[in-house]
This record gives C-alpha cells, sequence and structure tokens, in this order.
C-alpha cells in the first residue's frame, strides 16, 4: 500500500503529520509523492486564515478526483478545517472517507483500516489532556533541522483568531519527555532544534505552576549533537527576565525570537484582545536588544483589523521604521466565522487592506536592506541547506534566519558541501532579504 500525505499550514501542524507518518510507516505503509499511485492519501488540513482555507478545500477537492482517476481507495482529512468543518466536509466532499480532529493523530492507522474496508471513519476526540512527547516521528524537513512542539492550544482568546477552538486550551508536553525526544532527533541528525507551540512563552505554567521555558533550555543545551536551539512564537507581554538570563548563558540557544505582536495603536491592540500596549512593545523591544546585542527579532502584523483607520496604519508604519525589525510578516486581516472581529463594525475593503499590506511590507524591505548592508564583513556560522543548480554555490541559513519564514545567504565555494554542514561565512553582499557571503 502507497501513502501520500500532504502537510498544509503551519509548523506545528507539520508535527502532527511527521508523527502519523511514523504512526503508519510502522505499519508497513510505504510513501510516495505521486498521487496517482496513492493507494492512501492523506489531507493534514489548516484553516487559520482565509487563504489557508481555500488552499486546505482546493487540495481535498483536487485529491478527491484520484478516488476516479488513480489508485486512491481511501482519503482522510485531518487538521484544524476537520476539526472546525467537520459536517461541512463530510456533506459538501462525498468522496471523503475519514475525518479526524486535531487531537486524534493518533487513530490515523484506524482511520485507514476502517476505510479499506469500506467504512466511514470520524474520530473527534475532547481538547483535552495530557499530552506526550514520546512518538516516533518521520522526519520531513531534510532531517538537519526539526520541530520541537512544546505545546497546544492557546488560552489567550485573541478577538480575531480560532486557535482554542481547534486546537483546545494550553497544554505543555512534558519535560523529560521534550528532551528525550530532543536527543533521539539529534541522534537522527537534527543540528537545529526549534521549539513551537502556539506560544512558547508560557511553557510549563501548566504541569509546574510557573513559566519554566528557560529550565527546558538548560536541559536541551547538554544535549550533543545539536548545533542551535531556536525559539519561536513569544508573545510580547510573557517574555521574562529568567528566560532572557536562559538565553545568555546557554551557547546554542540562538540569539533570536520570533514576537508576534500584530500591531502597534493602543485602540488596536484592545480591539484584538491583546494583553499589551505600544508603550510595553516599545520597552520590551529596547530590553532585549539591551540584554542582548546581536539579537534578532521577528514579528508578525496585521493589517486592515476592523475600524482601523489612516492615522492607525501610519502610526503602524511610522512604529516599524522606528523599531527596525529584522524580520517582519505582514498579513491582510481575514475574517473568521464565529469570532468576535468577525461580527465588528467598520470592516475593512480587501483592496484596502491589501494596500495597506503592501505600505509595510515596501517599508520592512528597505529597513532589512540596511540591516543587511551593515552586516558585511561581518563572520557568521552557517547552516547549509543545498546547492544553487550549475553555480559553485550553496543555500544556507544564519541564525538570524528561521526556515521557510527568513531569508538565506549565498555561498560562493569551490569547496564541495553537503546539506546539514555547518561553516563559517564570511558575508560580501546584500540584497533585500538575502545575504551574499564566501568561506571564511
Amino acid at each position: 500500500m502507497k501513502l501520500l500525505f500532504i502537510s498544509l499550514g503551519c509548523d506545528k501542524n507539520l508535527v502532527d503529520s511527521e508523527y502519523m507518518l511514523g504512526v503508519l510507516t510502522d505499519h508497513g505503509i510505504a510513501l510516495t509523492d505521486d498521487e496517482t499511485e496513492a493507494d492512501i492519501i492523506v489531507v493534514n488540513s489548516c484553516c487559520f486564515i482565509g487563504d489557508a482555507k481555500e488552499e486546505s478545500i482546493n487540495t481535498i477537492l483536487e485529491m478527491a478526483q484520484m478516488k476516479q482517476t488513480g489508485r486512491c481507495k481511501s482519503l482522510i482529512v485531518t487538521g484544524c478545517l476537520s476539526q472546525r468543518y467537520q459536517d461541512e466536509v463530510k456533506r459538501e466532499i462525498p468522496e471523503v472517507d475519514a475525518i479526524l480532529g486535531t487531537n486524534a493523530w493518533e487513530r490515523i492507522w484506524d482511520a485507514v483500516s476502517a476505510t479499506l474496508e469500506g467504512q466511514f471513519y470520524a474520530d473527534f476526540p475532547a481538547l483535552t489532556g495530557p499530552l506526550t512527547g514520546r512518538n516516533k516521528r518521520v522526519l520531513t524537513t531534510g532531517g538537519h533541522y526539526a520541530y520541537l512542539k512544546i505545546a497546544e492550544g492557546c488560552n489567550k482568546n485573541c478577538t480575531y483568531c480560532v486557535i482554542p477552538s481547534v486546537r483546545g486550551r494550553y497544554r505543555s508536553v512534558p519535560m523529560e519527555e521534550l528532551a528525550a525526544q530532543a536527543r533521539e532527533l539529534a541522534d537522527m541528525g537534527a543540528k537545529e532544534l526549534i521549539l513551537v507551540a502556539q506560544e512558547t512563552t508560557l511553557y510549563g505554567v501548566d504541569l509546574y505552576g510557573e513559566k519554566s521555558l528557560h529550565k527546558l533550555l538548560d536541559l536541551l543545551n547538554e544535549i550533543p549533537g545539536l548545533f542551535w536551539i531556536r525559539i519561536m512564537y513569544c508573545y510580547p507581554e510573557e517574555i521574562y527576565e529568567e528566560l532572557i538570563d536562559a538565553m545568555l548563558r546557554n551557547k546554542k540557544v540562538c540569539h533570536y525570537l520570533d514576537m508576534p505582536i500584530q500591531h502597534c495603536s493602543d485602540e488596536i491592540l484592545r480591539r484584538m484582545g491583546r494583553k499589551t500596549n505600544r508603550a510595553n512593545l516599545v520597552e520590551q523591544i529596547e530590553h532585549l536588544r539591551e540584554r542582548i546585542p546581536d539579537i534578532t527579532l521577528r514579528t508578525t502584523l496585521i493589517c486592515g483589523f476592523p475600524g482601523e483607520t489612516q492615522e492607525q496604519h501610519e502610526e503602524l508604519m511610522q512604529f516599524v521604521n522606528d523599531m527596525e525589525f529584522d524580520r517582519l510578516g505582514a498579513f491582510a486581516y481575514s475574517p473568521e466565522e464565529g469570532t468576535p472581529a468577525e461580527q465588528m463594525p467598520d470592516q475593512i475593503s480587501e483592496e484596502q487592506k491589501a494596500d495597506w499590506q503592501a505600505d509595510v511590507m515596501e517599508l520592512e524591505e528597505e529597513v532589512i536592506f540596511d540591516r543587511n548592508e551593515a552586516l558585511k564583513e561581518k563572520i557568521f556560522y552557517v547552516l547549509i541547506e543545498g546547492k544553487v543548480c550549475d553555480e559553485n554555490a550553496y543555500i544556507g541559513r544564519t541564525y538570524r534566519d528561521a526556515p521557510n519564514v527568513d531569508g538565506y545567504i549565498f555561498v560562493h565555494t569551490e569547496e564541495e558541501l553537503m546539506t546539514g554542514d555547518i561553516v563559517r561565512v564570511r558575508v560580501t553582499g546584500a540584497h533585500e532579504y538575502d545575504l551574499i557571503g564566501e568561506i571564511a
């Protein structure tokens, strides 16, 4: 039996996909990337924003055609879209043979077994209960880096977000299980470990009664084979001194923080249900740069939130210019069914949202180019990701770049390098988002 597995959405979803692949390969299922050859097709879906929902639906419909034109006997939909729209998926796409909720990935073999026997299968366990980190995984990231999901769910209840309804409340994975999984990933060849959750900064509050990410970093830093440990998704108001101290004392922890702020206007932040304000954001950013002078700060912003004015957009533009984020992503607001923000008055037109998003990204391109220019002649360790075709050049990342969301450094060398190699590189040039370098 051959399996095609399609994982959509975020890196947290990707970890679930890798767990499901571990379950299925343990039962002797072979993998294929050709949908026409697949006996089983699994789509791990996303519905975080409108574009992600549309991509998931289109992918499921495309794979449904394989029930007529390919070998597919079992089409299974998992993940956030199936959790949120289970009835609609079953009603509108009858080719789907099984639907699993976000807390049901361990039942994937049960779903496959049932559907191959001609039975429809659906399973939506409650979004509660303890998590475990001791599960076999099939790495899909090339093996030289891996994501470590340290928690599930979210308690923040931002007015624009569906995550609490499709992932449940915040639940941490026990520290000793994460350390064991990290050792296994390092033994499999992972040089970089990327800590992910809906919010990493609250890790441990439910298990240990206090924020414990700094203690987890101390444990992970001792694992042989790891070179970098990267932290994503830190809510600015939850960043704390012990975490900063741990980033400074643990040499493997990248001086990099992904800190989604969404906006800077006090009124917009209040309407979003965020627990911070502009003054606090400025204070936190300045404090981080004072404590860790070489820190790289990434953020994300929402453009065109209901009620946003031209003045508030200009305030955001000035904030981006003043704060000089090293990395930034801007997204047009997407009204999600059932969220408070969807019902708010003064919704912004799609055209206006797109224009504001373009404004922010054009400004940030200038900011990043200037900051990249300042890096010329500096030397960085670089994790090689691959080779440029027909050139004596390789693609890599510095500690300043998370995979799939940040830029690259193009390394010119006559040496033969392999994906996963770590080399010292001198920066010789800069583009809008990427760097150019040579072996130091």
